[in-house]
């Protein structure tokens, strides 16, 4: 049985890692932090984890404590990590961060985009990206692990097969992904306001978003070298849920696409490729750690077409990071995580 703390557990991330870590065999939460809910039993703030952690209460961040963790969660804003993953990791704690903190490798570029300095540039250089499809050797000696994003995670597993290939224009690549209201996170704000949200659907970030360094960084790594990329993202009148319709164009005759995809992800246990002509649905992989796939060829053409769906607080966060968690520590990796979706 291993220790783990959480750090920023009222939000959506946080309370979905107490759900799934609630039927995790292997793993006891002694820590949870919040400054404003300090002293707070998590049951009373979230009814549905009562009989799970009757005892467990919110208290403030302290290193000291975190430190005698085996693991910690940080389930927080940007910046938030920077300040204590140093200390913990010098204690012997792995870190698996669930914010950006550490997902890009040039703190210059994190700067530009998350408006600030980046707080540990020195960590950068050890941060494994933890996207388990990719990187799962590297994850498994880690000390530090960066979580990917949910739209990262959608579009990367969506162009992974034929990147890998060589059989698309890595200039050319169009991510169009729609998102539940959760991917705007627990905080109040009037955009997310049931009459803002509901019965509605529109873009936004169209001229650049956080997530875009990202997703070209990644993809970029699966052909070596940059790639071209159009990412606009929508938001949705859906509580959970990320769908990614991704376009590219071929450079070359590509065979068997749904055969290059199956053998693909035939070893993957989080990876479901649907059969030919299927359309999957956000529903389907809700609550789940899932990611489901589709490929089409319109009209036997040129274009490929992906269809990517996750659940944004699951595989696109709190699920992915359990999973990391799995390989680092030597479980099954589907350890805690084999409940299937809700439906409906």
């Amino acid at each position: 049985m291993i220790k783990v703390g959480i750090v920023g557990g009222t939000g959506y991330t946080g309370v979905e890692l107490l759900r799934l870590l609630a039927q995790h065999p292997h793993v006891s939460v002694e820590a949870i932090t919040s400054r404003s809910e300090a002293g707070v039993k998590v049951c009373d703030m979230y009814p549905n984890l009562r009989g799970h952690y009757d005892t467990l209460a919110f208290s403030e961040p302290d290193a000291k404590a975190l430190g005698a963790m085996d693991a910690v969660f940080f389930a927080t804003p940007h910046g938030v990590a920077h300040a204590l993953a140093g200390e913990l990791l010098d204690n012997g704690t792995r870190v698996i961060d669930l914010s950006a903190d550490f997902r890009l490798r040039d703190a210059a570029e994190w700067s530009q985009w998350y408006d600030q300095p980046h707080g540990a540039p020195e960590l950068l250089k050890e941060a494994v990206y933890g996207l388990p499809e990719m990187h799962r050797e590297a994850i498994k000696n880690a000390r530090l692990i960066a979580v990917p994003g949910c739209y990262p995670t959608a579009v990367q597993l969506g162009y992974l097969p034929l990147l890998e290939a060589g059989l698309i224009d890595p200039g050319q690549l169009i991510a169009d992904c729609k998102s539940g209201v959760t991917g705007a996170g627990r905080g109040a704000k009037v955009a997310s306001l049931l009459a803002e949200a509901s019965e509605s659907m529109k873009a936004y970030g169209a001229a650049g978003h956080r997530h875009l360094p990202e997703i070209r960084q990644g993809l970029g790594d699966m052909q070596q070298y940059p790639v071209g990329l159009t990412f606009v993202p929508h938001l949705t009148p859906m509580i959970r849920g990320i769908h990614a319709t991704l376009y590219s164009t071929l450079t070359s005759e590509p065979g068997d696409l749904q055969a290059l995809f199956e053998q693909r992800y035939a070893n993957e246990p989080f990876v479901d490729v649907m059969p030919a002509g299927s359309h999957p649905e956000t529903r389907s992989v809700k609550g789940n750690n899932t990611c489901r796939l589709a490929i089409h060829r319109p009209g036997n053409g040129n274009t490929v077409v992906v269809l990517s769906v996750i659940d944004n607080l699951v595989k696109g966060a709190s699920g992915q990071a359990i999973q990391n968690l799995n390989l680092m520590f030597g479980f099954e990796e589907n350890t805690g995580l084999t409940a299937p979706a809700l439906m409906p």
